[in-house]
């Protein structure tokens, strides 16, 4: 970060936007001030469009007026109820959203994260807001334009990479519960430490974390897990308890159990090295979330084998079946988008288990028609999935997946669709037998299936039609003459 004098924030409020805001609250006798993230970016030196704005006063009033000045070609929306405005303009190429409000003070009731408002001073205003580094207000009236307004040093916060809170945290929670959430949120995406108070704050506080609506919680893990490690923000999620609370199932990962001298590896870290494995190559959310949620199923799986020790047998079929509770209850999408995550973790040991024995091209074959378009982000996930400390049994794995992915190339190159799908269908098995859609039709058409996908014969009429009347006669569907007929003249 760097530290700028007031006459350096001049200089960097220079700008034809600020002084139209400026003049608008002037015009008007209004107190008027730049706050929260915008404040604490440029410090940051991270450029941002969105700029809040507090009035002392009526900051509709100050929106109206500044679209007045700028004229047709900003978009006012005014929120009544809210007492806020926004204004929506382009300027030299930039487009900004100004959001206007009045300061404020607020109180709260113990079960409901709505406050009573009531107008306030910009002090007011300040202690209201969740942390340091986001209660700093710059003014931009004319005569003390480019002046600073820090009264919880969040400067010095800034500096030293705190996240703390401007009055005692735990009042703070309480009112919001949401901010235990954004305070971690910001510790990851902004790599800072919570400070010690704040965080003790946050171990009492966190089962006031269920009043909070599972979409307002979603917004903020969607938020930890699409920053550059995510993995910081999980471990402060843990630590705190919050994360027993909100994805109960990734928590209680983290444990490890030990018999007869054996243990089995800590799950919810292996999880968190995953994802951070995931993140060096795909900033896809849902691909993160697939990370996230690879082996929630090995708690339910866990099984002691005196031959073998720990085993965790099915736990990616039993994760995937977790998947939709936990988008149910997070509000997460309940579209292609959790089935693409539902079918990752459902595949995620596949990959593995061909890479841990011969790579054969009837096993890829299977794995491609599986995956189909999903299948490099398949491979992306299973390969992060290697984690062993082992750097033998970990060259290997890799090393097989390389030549996974050249067969799965290969395969691609000529069209895998064409090739893995039967030419004869189940409309076609019908016609030929006079069945209705039926237990037979699906065994056929399976049968069709293995044999292309294992490439016991080319994917063309003929010989899967000889195949399809063999089956057909041990299935007794066709009388013996028939089936003969039909192997000898496969296009009658």
């Amino acid at each position: 970060m760097k530290l700028y004098s007031d006459e350096e924030l001049v200089t960097i409020l220079d700008q034809e936007i600020f002084h139209q805001i400026s003049e608008a609250a002037d015009r008007l006798g209004k107190e008027c001030y730049v706050v929260g993230g915008h404040v604490r970016d440029i410090f940051l030196e991270r450029p941002s469009n969105d700029i809040d704005v507090v009035v002392v006063g009526s900051g509709i009033a100050v929106a109206e007026e500044l679209k007045r000045m700028v004229g047709r070609k900003a978009h006012l929306s005014v929120f009544r109820n809210f007492g806020t405005a926004q204004v929506k303009f382009r300027q030299k190429g930039v487009e900004y959203e100004v959001e206007f409000v009045g300061a404020r003070k607020e109180s709260y009731s113990h079960d409901s994260r709505k406050p009573i408002v009531e107008d306030g001073t910009l002090e007011d205003d300040q202690n209201r807001r969740d942390f340091t580094i986001n209660a700093m207000a710059v003014c931009l009236n004319k005569d003390r334009f480019g002046e600073l307004v820090d009264p919880f040093n969040g400067l010095a916060d800034l500096e030293d990479g705190i996240i703390a809170t401007p009055l005692e945290p735990d009042i703070t929670f309480s009112d919001d519960p949401l901010r235990m959430m954004r305070c971690i949120r910001f510790a990851t995406q902004l790599n800072f430490q919570i400070e010690d108070v704040t965080f003790e704050a946050l171990e009492r506080m966190a089962d006031r974390i269920k009043i909070v609506s599972g979409e307002r919680i979603k917004d903020e893990l969607n938020k930890i897990i699409l920053t550059p490690h995510p993995s910081i923000g999980f471990e402060y999620l843990q630590r705190s308890g919050l994360l027993q609370i909100i994805l109960p199932e990734l928590s209680a990962l983290d444990i490890v159990d030990q018999k007869n001298g054996r243990a089995h590896k800590n799950n919810f870290y292996h999880t968190l090295e995953v994802l951070e494995n995931v993140v060096k190559h795909s900033d896809n959310l849902w691909l993160r979330w697939a990370a996230l949620l690879h082996d929630i199923g090995k708690t339910k799986s866990k099984r002691w084998d005196p031959a073998v020790g720990w085993t965790f047998h099915n736990h990616n079929m039993i994760g995937a079946k977790m998947v939709p509770v936990i988008f149910r209850r997070l509000m997460l999408p309940l579209d292609m988008k959790m089935k693409y995550v539902e079918k990752l973790v459902d595949l995620h040991m596949r990959p593995i288990v061909i890479a841990d024995e011969e790579v054969t091209d009837s096993a890829v074959r299977r794995l491609l028609n599986d995956a189909g378009d999903d299948i490099d982000d398949l491979m992306t996930l299973c390969e992060a999935d290697i984690t062993s400390k082992n750097e033998g049994r970990k060259k290997m794995f890799l090393e097989n997946f390389r030549v996974v992915r050249e067969k799965l190339t290969d395969l691609k190159e000529k069209d895998y669709k064409r090739l893995l799908q039967p030419v004869i269908d189940g409309n076609e098995i019908m016609e030929l037998f006079h069945l209705e859609p039926s237990r037979e039709v699906g065994v056929l058409k399976q049968y069709l299936k293995d044999a292309v996908l294992d490439n016991k014969v080319e994917n063309e009429r003929e010989p899967l039609m000889a195949l399809l009347m063999e089956k057909a006669k041990q299935m007794k569907l066709l009388p013996r003459d028939k089936v003969l007929e039909s192997i000898t003249h496969p296009y009658r």
